[in-house]
């Protein structure tokens, strides 16, 4: 059943392989948990007070609220599929209560900071200097994610054209329009590809070798240039969405639109950058005000 559960969430869900991974550890890790084996299991014998104790086993182990919610909505997904299946006739998670999760803000990097990108010459005119300037500028003028970023094809997008073709979760395409400041560093980085023997390679961003860009690479790309520039500690690419989406809002761009720029599924995912702004007015009434 967990093997059909997983080919379930990629069929018919869209899931990215990462998330079938997570999903499928989560399940067996509280299978193992409980006794009981994932691959013959008597499902129907699991119990509500089973999955409070291993919440309660998590948060003992220091795993935080955030993670056990994750977890546990991995197993809640796998039991309404159970249902689906006919394999149960109840789900024991609907007696759960999810522990609470305090609300964190979206790290965002200054706007000052990113001035400094391009302002610092930190990027040197090898093909690898160039590759990284379009990665950090990508992230930061489109907001894209990680996962995007890598899958991106040859044919999603050239400084000829208007739009990048994005495939984000779910398999949803969206387009982004390209920003002017991109179109020459576009030109720039495919001119210089064109010199990379890429053995038929039809991903955009290539390593030295030919190779298509890897997550782990594009993340140390982004932690090593922002180093550079910021003090904040945490430094990915995702730090770079959020920084997308937050200048934008702090100069005036309608909510919904960022939205869609994003790929956000509803408008509840993209109100949590409303909080940054919120914070930003506050400073500024605190310091302006005579009698804040």
């Amino acid at each position: 059943m967990l093997a059909s559960f997983q080919k379930y969430l990629e069929s018919e869900r869209g899931y990215s392989a990462y998330t079938l991974r997570s999903y499928g550890d989560d399940v067996r890790q509280f299978m193992l948990f409980v006794g009981v084996d994932p691959e013959n299991a008597n499902y129907s014998s699991i119990t509500h007070r089973q999955v409070r104790a291993w919440i309660s086993s998590l948060i003992s182990q220091g795993i935080t609220s955030r993670s056990t919610n994750r977890k546990l909505s991995a197993l809640r997904t796998f039991f309404k599929f159970l249902i689906r299946e006919g394999v149960v006739s109840t789900n024991p998670l609907s007696k759960v209560v999810s522990p609470k999760v305090s609300k964190r803000l979206p790290e965002f990097v200054p706007e000052s900071d990113m001035v400094k990108l391009n302002s610092e010459q930190l990027f040197n005119q090898t093909f690898e200097g160039q590759r990284d300037l379009l990665i950090l500028s990508l992230f930061y003028f489109t907001g894209i994610r990680l996962s995007e970023m890598v899958a991106l094809k040859t044919s999603s997008i050239s400084e000829s054209s208007e739009f990048i073709r994005v495939i984000g979760k779910g398999n949803k395409e969206r387009l982004i329009p390209i920003h002017p400041e991109l179109k020459p560093l576009l030109r720039n980085y495919e001119e210089q590809r064109k010199q990379i023997d890429i053995n038929d390679c039809k991903s955009y961003f290539i390593t030295v070798k030919g190779e298509p860009v890897y997550p782990k690479l594009v993340y140390r790309i982004v932690n090593y240039y922002l180093s550079m520039v910021t003090p904040m500690k945490k430094r990915s690419p995702h730090v770079l969405r959020h920084t997308f989406a937050t200048h934008l809002l702090n100069q005036g761009a309608d909510l919904n639109a960022i939205k869609e720029l994003l790929g956000h599924a509803n408008l509840s995912a993209t109100q949590v950058y409303t909080h940054n702004t919120f914070e930003k007015l506050k400073r500024n009434y605190n310091q302006a005000h005579p009698r804040a």
